[in-house]
């Protein structure tokens, strides 16, 4: 598949934007063709990009010369996906309610899938720490109809969840109050892991958590409020992450919205389609993939992402 330039270009809210990805530049569409793209992870030693197609139940690779395959289907429609410090995969997955790790050799490992003797709704995004520990938002999109399997909740909220270095299914923790949050979704840490950011997708804000060297978190507080109005067809706060300057990142309305540590709305990254979620990849880690709807879309940034544990 050949790039498409889209030519829609940064709309800018400060100058201070075009210090983290160039003035007059604009997304490419390089992968198209797709129901509803997710979850994209660039592997550091191979150099490609895995994403998910949850409502097609199937998860691609891309290269960087344009070329799409299928590696897994069905896939459970697993939605966000990284690495661990071992560059086994970690995978949220809608249909199972699982989190999963997945090891080179093919096997499965079995890391979340129930709280309280009640299943999970579906997670949906997930980070790593540099302890090992693994952090997971758990939504229920994966129980509406398409995205997942048409079910009833038997949690009846919607948490963000904590498995310690090591741990397993018996090991999840609740890390927030169980009414923090509506639909808890994106996530990531801070450069030094001192801070720990969640958003809302309906509500449309994003909080904080300070973090300690464990990775256990606390005071929680408001850090951002307004990533658009929450409403699915004017674009949504999903997926997001921290560049190494203390940047957030995060989808929304026209695209991705840079927001700075002080939490001012530096501009808008724009896309012609929903963006669902981002990640930086290539040799260098200064292309940003975006997985929005139909398409995969790419911009050249000045900065790169935060270091996370399976970056090397």
């Amino acid at each position: 598949m050949t790039s498409t330039d889209t030519g829609l270009g940064i709309d800018a809210k400060s100058d201070a934007i075009y210090e983290l990805v160039e003035e007059g530049s604009s997304v490419e569409r390089v992968a198209t063709g797709f129901t509803f793209t997710e979850g994209p992870i660039w592997h550091p030693k191979e150099h490609y990009l895995l994403f998910s197609d949850m409502p097609g139940d199937v998860r691609r690779k891309f290269t960087p010369d344009g070329t799409v395959t299928e590696v897994m289907r069905p896939s459970f429609k697993c939605n966000g996906m990284t690495y661990d410090a071992n560059l086994d995969l970690i995978v949220c997955e809608h249909v199972t309610s699982a989190l999963w790790r997945e090891r080179a050799d093919g096997s499965r490992e079995l890391l979340a899938y129930h709280y309280e003797g009640a299943y999970l709704n579906s997670p949906n995004d997930v980070c790593v720490h540099s302890s090992g520990a693994i952090y997971f938002s758990d939504p229920w999109y994966g129980r509406f109809p398409g995205f997942g399997i048409e079910r009833e909740r038997e949690l009846g909220w919607q948490g963000v969840f904590r498995i310690p270095p090591g741990g397993g299914p018996n090991d999840l923790e609740l890390i927030v109050a169980k009414d923090e949050f509506d639909m808890p979704n994106g996530l990531c840490f801070s450069p030094d892991e001192s801070l720990l950011y969640i958003n809302d997708t309906p509500r449309a804000h994003i909080k904080v958590w300070d973090c300690d060297a464990e990775g256990r978190i606390s005071n929680g507080r408001m850090f951002f409020e307004g990533v658009g109005t929450g409403v699915i067809e004017e674009g949504i706060p999903d997926g997001m992450k921290c560049d190494e300057r203390g940047n957030i990142w995060v989808t929304g309305p026209g695209g991705i919205w840079v927001i700075s540590p002080e939490g001012e709305h530096l501009g808008t990254i724009r896309v012609p389609e929903n963006t669902g979620n981002l990640t930086w990849g290539g040799e260098d880690w200064h292309t940003l993939y975006i997985p929005a709807t139909t398409s995969l879309y790419a911009i050249r940034t000045i900065v790169g992402p935060r270091r996370e544990p399976y970056m090397g």
